[in-house]
């Protein structure tokens, strides 16, 4: 099973509905449900999806047979793709993670399913919780 934040699983519909008719494809970082300052219920150590990042590495030279390198080893183990065509699958040409969520339109909670990185569905859970508040070191 998938944990993600209701949060940011709106932003990521808002974000591929506002972006129709190109793909959105953006990187997913988790937070251990232990860090939460709400109970969600969970084992401590479950990770749940609180965070989109963009890719740094530009260019074809970004990703090699669907791996990201300009994510760190160990980091970045789940992408978001949006399919404008309807698609709701991972395709041979999309970008690939331990977990991919992917959206098609109308982008609403029934479009958006995930997925292991050879294209099995897998169930996702929304966690009606929001991660840790964060700021930048002075």
């Amino acid at each position: 099973m998938i944990y993600v934040t209701r949060d940011l699983l709106t932003v990521l519909r808002e974000r591929a509905a506002s972006e129709d008719p190109d793909e959105v494809n953006l990187r997913l970082s988790a937070t251990p449900a232990g860090d939460f300052e709400s109970d969600t219920g969970l084992d401590p150590e479950t990770p749940v999806l609180t965070h989109f990042t963009l890719s740094s590495v530009g260019g074809s030279v970004s990703s090699v047979f669907g791996v990201d390198l300009g994510t760190p080893a160990g980091e970045g183990g789940a992408r978001f793709l949006s399919h404008p065509d309807g698609f709701l699958g991972v395709s041979r040409t999309d970008d690939l993670a331990a977990v991919v969520l992917v959206a098609v339109p109308p982008y609403d909670g029934d479009s958006v399913a995930a997925f292991d990185r050879s294209g099995e569905g897998v169930e996702l859970a929304v966690v009606d919780a929001a991660p840790p508040t964060e700021s930048v070191p002075e």
